[in-house]
């Protein structure tokens, strides 16, 4: 039977290539190439990279199945106006002989034009390494597509960061039905390829269901069984055509996230204090946004990086997709899931504080420099711009990204057991280990456990168990009398044995995926799962705490395990959320009554006072400008003069409508009374919000103009818009309404003369 040993020596390795077509000519216009295996238990290309990786010899594999591509794209002529996709694994993208490559496409026969693909793991796992190699490639004229997007909400999160040409979505979102999680994976793509003018490319179409649902997506590229299965060579009979992508963009990484800063940006001036609360607002923004997001943060030295920051970072890193944290004496994984990089004294980044927030629809950054007071450190002044220009934004994050260390088994920051991660009531600074928590140390112990320890993990009240990862399932080799306890398990029952037999029917697989995943990676995890108790089987909640342990050599042997029954804590929470849910129902009923109009669902004037107030204060901290527009239903009275109350209140309810449909989801809606409605436009340009209002007052007059159906016939209302911008036309409710309302009077006046 073939080995890997024998596939790398042999060079047993070959290229079948499937096509890529437009969706609306059907032409092909590209090739991915698939590796595969000698025939035989290898042949499957998950199996030879599985045996490659357990080998050792993942680059070498990786690199032969590159080269193997490009040679046979060569020999089976895919050049111009073809394009050919490859593949890299993220693992060895530092060490991937990339340069290689594009000497070979360069003195290919024909021109050969190469996308590289790519997926969310290679950004998250070496993202200064990706960013690099991205920029060099892209300088060579070749192409970068993010694969498998939507199969993670990683993928949503970097892609802003990588700014591929291609967005490839997964095969879940063509086949499977839509849900929410689709809408927000389309928004996602379709909002990034509009303002990139980057292409979808759908994967998996077998079937002319499937190709609706493509198109449907906004993907304009397809590949699936439907046109063509995997074959070595190319498909002769097909018609051809050439790829249009846009144009390349290179980045050119600034020194440092300040530098990113265009020259005209007005900077201001602040001692510490607001700085942390403009901080800690964005993390609030992040959290909010949740598993798409990415933060970056430069918090100068290790020692700024304080235990409350500690504690904010660990719950960012437990619901934020990416975390990092960067500084002089800051390392690889500070605290965990959130990623470092330890800050030369010369880096510029040195003399920063940033903050960057990158989501598929939001982007903030607060880029700040020291002014170097050296006074009480609360008393330090800084220089500073709070933006939300998305370029300035991901080209920010960028700079900070290209400073992140990757992560592995001789770099991690392993924590002990018993330590717990008590972050908030410790200093974050550790004598003589910069970069690490102070708590963190590695634990190397022994499966014969000495006499002192087993009294100790007798006494605790919490379970303890210890597993050998470097056997075969991972049995258990040590388990306290605790445990026993809570298991309904004698030692000599499941010493020997994998921990998974405390799981059933209800144990949440997404969980225990999530603890699969840590233990290959060799990173610790907490989780709070159903588990079974016994030979009764009786269900209680487990909290259970895994860390890692690495021997001296930085192998990773033993897995230490701490467990507590925390059942009345769940079911309490549950009856509580319950609760909350029913207060909360109720209180929004109680706020439809106080704030809604009860005709078109939109808020009052009692509301759309507040939200104005609101809108104000947020424009005074933030430096930003809003907009109020005032609509007024041209002759309202004779529609319901001629139609009847009841088509009045129809052309009231569509105005709504439409001005729902039409406007942003963070806009604000209101009926004042009558025939009069209120629109808040927040978060405009300071200087821009009457330009950008006017062009949408300009789209609002068609669209409310349209004709509005009735039992008896329909009727073709008017509208007359009046607007007024903050703080130009004034700096309260009253006036802004004022002037808004004398804007629309005007107008009105002027076309009836």
């Amino acid at each position: 039977m073939t080995g890997i040993d024998e596939v790398l020596r042999e060079r047993l390795v070959r290229t079948v290539f499937q096509p890529i077509v437009d969706l609306d000519s059907g032409a092909v216009v590209a090739y991915e190439a698939l590796s595969r295996g000698p025939a035989g238990p290898l042949e499957r290309p998950d199996i030879l990279f599985a045996a490659a990786r357990a080998a050792g010899c993942l680059t070498e594999l990786d690199e032969l199945c590159r080269r193997t591509a490009l040679e046979s794209a060569i020999s089976a002529g895919i050049f111009d106006p073809l394009t050919v996709f490859i593949n890299v694994e993220p693992e060895v993208l530092d060490s991937a002989k990339l340069g290689e490559l594009v000497d070979l496409a360069e003195c290919a026969p024909g021109q050969l034009q190469v996308v590289l693909e790519i997926t969310e793991r290679a950004i998250a796992t070496r993202p200064a390494e990706l960013l690099a190699t991205v920029n060099r490639l892209r300088a060579a004229g070749w192409r970068i597509a993010l694969d498998d997007v939507g199969a993670e909400d990683m993928s949503l999160a970097f892609m802003p960061l990588l700014r591929p040409d291609i967005v490839k979505l997964d095969l879940s979102l063509v086949q499977k039905r839509p849900g929410p999680a689709v809408a927000e994976i389309m928004n996602a793509v379709n909002a990034y390829a509009e303002r990139t003018g980057a292409v979808l490319l759908a994967e998996g179409i077998e079937d002319e269901a499937h190709l609706r649902m493509a198109t449907a997506l906004g993907a304009r590229l397809g590949q699936g069984w439907m046109f063509g299965r995997p074959a070595e060579g190319a498909a002769r009979s097909l018609p051809t055509a050439a790829l249009d992508l846009p144009p390349s963009r290179e980045t050119v990484l600034s020194q440092s996230p300040f530098a990113c800063l265009p020259a005209d940006v007005p900077l201001r001036r602040s001692k510490k204090p607001l700085l942390i609360e403009l901080s800690k607002f964005l993390e609030r923004e992040a959290i909010r946004f949740g598993s798409t997001c990415v933060v970056v943060a430069a918090f100068q030295e290790a020692k700024h990086f304080t235990a409350a920051t500690a504690a904010r970072y660990l719950d960012l890193a437990d619901q934020v997709g990416f975390v990092a944290a960067i500084g002089q004496d800051l390392g690889p994984e500070p605290i965990p899931g959130v990623r470092g990089a330890d800050l030369d004294a010369d880096d510029p980044v040195r003399g920063e504080w940033n903050i960057v927030v990158l989501a598929p629809h939001f982007a903030a950054a607060l880029l700040a420099r020291d002014l170097g007071d050296t006074g009480p450190d609360n008393e330090r002044t800084f220089e500073f711009a709070l933006t939300y220009e998305r370029s300035i934004v991901a080209d920010a994050a960028q700079v900070l990204l290209s400073r992140v260390l990757p992560v592995g088994p001789d770099r991690v920051a392993t924590f002990p057991a018993a330590a717990q991660l008590n972050t908030a009531s410790r200093p974050f600074a550790a004598a003589g280990r910069p970069g690490v928590h102070p708590d963190a140390e590695r634990l190397v112990l022994e499966t014969s456990v000495d006499a002192t320890l087993r009294r100790a993990l007798a006494a605790t009240t919490n379970g303890v168990t210890i597993a050998d990862v470097t056997r075969p399932n991972h049995p258990l080799v040590y388990v306290n009398s605790a445990f026993e306890r809570l298991s309904g398990l004698a030692a000599d029952e499941v010493l020997g044995i994998n921990c998974r037999i405390l799981q059933g029917e209800d144990t949440d697989p997404d969980a225990i995926r999530r603890i699969r995943e840590a233990i290959l990676d060799g990173r610790e995890i907490r989780e709070t799962l159903i588990n079974y108790r016994g030979p009764e089987r009786v269900r209680w909640w487990n909290e259970v705490y895994l860390a890692p342990v690495f021997d001296g050599s930085g192998r990773l042997v033993q897995y230490i395990g701490i467990q507590n029954d925390v059942t009345s804590k769940v079911e309490s929470e549950n009856l509580l959320q319950i609760e909350r849910k029913r207060t909360a129902r109720y209180l929004a009923e109680l706020e439809s009554l106080a704030f809604k109009d009860p005709l078109t669902g939109v808020w009052n004037r009692r509301r759309a006072e507040e939200l104005v107030e609101s809108a104000v204060l947020q424009s005074s901290v933030d430096g930003t400008g809003f907009a109020l527009l005032y609509l007024d239903i041209d002759e309202f009275k004779q529609i319901n003069d001629g139609h009847g109350h009841l088509a009045g209140d129809a052309v009231l309810h569509a105005t709504a409508q439409r001005l729902q449909l039409r406007l942003r989801r963070s806009d604000v809606i209101a009926r004042l009374g009558g025939d009069e409605f209120l629109v808040l436009l927040p978060g405009l340009g300071a200087r821009s919000a009457a330009a950008e209002a006017g062009r949408i007052v300009d789209s609002l007059a068609d669209t409310l103009s349209s004709p509005v159906a009735l039992p008896r016939g329909a009727v073709t209302p008017s509208v007359s818009i009046g607007l007024a911008t903050y703080p130009d036309n004034g700096a309260d409710f009253d006036s802004l309404v004022h002037a808004a309302d004398q804007q629309m009077y005007a107008g009105k006046q002027g076309r009836t003369r």
